[in-house]
């Protein structure tokens, strides 16, 4: 889908930006079917595989349309019933999507939101206690920093007013119109974990004492969490430029996707104090003190966000790569270089939720201001996968 020579310019000069050409010790601590040329992404191991993985060779096929009509949607969360919630970046409002019918349900609009370029209300996560506390949280950008903050979900009040006032639990991460970051997820430690952007500002992302350019872990409350690198910070790894992917393995291990520059773009493993280069490393470096990463494409073929895992891969979102990267695992390292599905099929591809065996929902992202939306867009697919 083409973009204006405008969007284009901006985006050389920026990089590769949004898709633009319980306390103790933390988990896991130790050719495409459009005819388009062979994808270069690259694998290389981290850590030692385990003796048996997913085969080196998978697919992925869209089997149906849950809904459309979504406008700028941007995080996903699945309800204990199977619903979903699908936040929209640029309107702040949250809305619920049947898992069987597709039918959309305003829930209500997050008061403090405030949207400009690549920030408004991101990811969402429902509270590990969800079932008796009934907590959503949200990643926003306001007019000062970015945040996160819960509110009471009660359905029993009319549509649009079925959301609490924020209870921000984590303020003060850099804003800019640009690597806002924005996803979030709870781990299986019952952990929030949320990945944060440079904001423009590079050199943030080494500076430990930064919040930019990070993965943080936090107790639910907001607060440092004991086996963190540091015992009174958040911070739970540095070197990132803007990660908006983030996934666990059912070995606890947590893995994390983020947008390179203008060279290459990431899949992690993440791990407590590590340090993930940028920027001064891009891609896979082989330089001492800095992670490289397990796979990475080239910029202009992923952008990616949204990750999720099933079937024993990381499946990976791309928005400016319009496609839907596999990478298959075998224990901490890979068993084969990634293969791309649904190129320039569908357009850009925000994120993916796994829902179960071979069961993916893929969002699109047309109506994001970067994309070429037709009628219908934004819609959520229902992708199987192996």
């Amino acid at each position: 889908m083409s973009a204006v020579l405008a969007a284009a310019a901006l985006l050389l000069m920026a990089g590769c930006t949004d898709g633009g050409p319980g306390a103790g010790t933390p988990p896991g601590g130790g050719s495409s079917a459009s005819g388009h040329a062979e994808p270069t992404g690259s694998a290389v191991p981290s850590g030692t595989p385990s003796p048996v993985g997913a085969p080196a060779k998978g697919s992925a096929k869209v089997t149906g349309t849950l809904t459309t009509g979504l406008k700028s949607p941007w995080g996903m969360a699945a309800l204990p019933e199977g619903d979903l919630l699908v936040s929209s970046r640029d309107e702040g409002t949250i809305t619920r999507v049947d898992a069987k019918t597709g039918k959309q349900t305003l829930v209500g609009s997050v008061v403090g939101v405030s949207p400009a370029g690549e920030g408004g209300l991101l990811g969402l996560a429902l509270s590990p206690s969800f079932a008796t506390d009934h907590q959503v949280y949200a990643y926003f950008t306001t007019e000062s920093d970015n945040r996160i903050a819960r509110m009471i979900y009660d359905e029993k009040r009319p549509a649009g007013q079925q959301l609490g006032t924020p209870d921000t639990v984590f303020r003060g991460i850099p804003k800019g119109s640009n690597h806002n970051g924005g996803r979030i997820v709870f781990g299986p430690d019952k952990m929030l974990y949320a990945g944060t952007g440079d904001s423009g500002e590079s050199q943030l992302a080494q500076d430990p004492k930064s919040l930019g350019g990070k993965i943080l872990r936090m107790t639910p409350d907001g607060e440092p969490v004991h086996g963190n690198p540091s015992a009174d910070s958040v911070v739970y790894s540095l070197g990132h430029r803007n990660v908006q992917g983030l996934a666990w393995d059912k070995d606890r291990r947590l893995w994390a996707a983020e947008f390179g520059q203008d060279t290459w773009d990431e899949l992690n493993l993440i791990e407590p104090g590590k340090n993930y280069g940028w920027p001064t490393v891009e891609g896979k470096a082989k330089k001492p003190g800095y992670a490289d990463p397990v796979a990475q494409w080239k910029t202009d073929e992923a952008s990616p966000s949204g990750i999720a895992v099933a079937e024993g891969s990381v499946w990976v979102a791309g928005l400016r790569g319009e496609r839907l990267w596999r990478v298959p695992l075998a224990g901490a390292g890979v068993v084969a270089p990634p293969e791309a599905f649904l190129t320039e099929k569908y357009g850009r591809l925000r994120t993916v939720l796994a829902i179960g065996g071979d069961q993916l929902l893929a969002l699109t992202n047309e109506t994001d201001s970067r994309g070429s939306p037709e009628a219908g867009d934004d819609r959520i697919l229902r992708v199987s996968v192996h």
